[in-house]
């Protein structure tokens, strides 16, 4: 009896329509689902000392270094994106200053917990994250604190950094998420287009590839997976001593 019911069920689904603010949806036709495609990765630096961590979600990617070369800094990268992804910012405002909130949470977690152990006084991360929100006009805000970098490729033009690096070559950081002093981080909006592609890159990719090599690899048309397979060659090639993760993803909308 069970099982009969089911199958009618199954049925009824299979033909109806889905009535929504505009109207009825014709049963079979794909519902659009404004999102974040992405493939990303770590490249192990040869120091053996891992640093880096990222997150991806349907409309939510980050990416942090913890910084100091020891065995602490990824324990501060790992804070940082906890903080990030308990904080859900994909789902708690669209302005601006929730992101830069956002980022406050991430900071007083990293800062909290450096107070609390005095095993682990110099936890400090930097911290790029990107969310996509929906509606009539798909943008993308993002957030940037450090020496990573955030890449916009619009389809079919050239892709630009959204970010300025917070650090002097190789000083230490300007801003990171659990340093004492107060944090301003970089925040920003951009318009997005079907096909348009975001990159975030923390610090060791940028070393390895540099800025020039970066843009004109992020130029390639290629899907996700094939631009990381290129990215990761050329990064085989230079051996770099530190962490370097890269996520791209690109914005669809079916």
């Amino acid at each position: 009896m069970t099982l009969f019911v089911i199958t009618i069920l199954l049925g009824c689904l299979s033909v109806m329509t889905v009535r929504g603010r505009r109207g009825n949806w014709p049963a079979g036709m794909p519902v659009s689902r404004p999102r974040l495609v992405a493939v990303g990765g770590t490249y192990d630096g040869s120091h053996s000392r891992p640093s880096d961590a990222y997150v991806v979600q349907e409309r939510l990617i980050a990416a942090a270094r913890g910084v100091g070369g020891t065995e602490l800094a990824h324990t501060a990268a790992a804070l940082a994106l906890g903080a990030v992804v308990a904080a859900r910012p994909q789902h708690t405002g669209t302005r601006e200053s929730d992101l830069d909130e956002c980022v406050q949470v991430a900071h007083r977690a990293v800062r909290t917990s450096a107070l609390r152990n005095p095993a682990t006084p110099d936890l400090v991360s930097t911290l790029d994250l990107v969310v996509l929100d929906r509606g009539e006009s798909p943008r993308l805000r993002f957030a940037h604190v450090g020496n990573g970098a955030i890449w916009h490729c619009p389809r079919g033009g050239e892709p630009r950094p959204l970010t300025t690096p917070h650090a002097f070559e190789d000083g230490p950081l300007l801003r990171g998420v659990g340093l004492p002093s107060a944090l301003n981080p970089e925040v920003g909006i951009v318009v997005l287009r079907p096909g348009d592609r975001v990159v975030i890159v923390t610090d060791g990719a940028v070393r390895a590839l540099g800025v020039t090599r970066m843009k004109e690899l992020l130029s390639d048309a290629a899907s996700p997976v094939a631009c990381l397979d290129r990215l990761y060659d050329e990064m085989a090639a230079a051996e770099p001593k530190d962490d370097a993760t890269i996520v791209i993803a690109d914005f669809v909308t079916a």
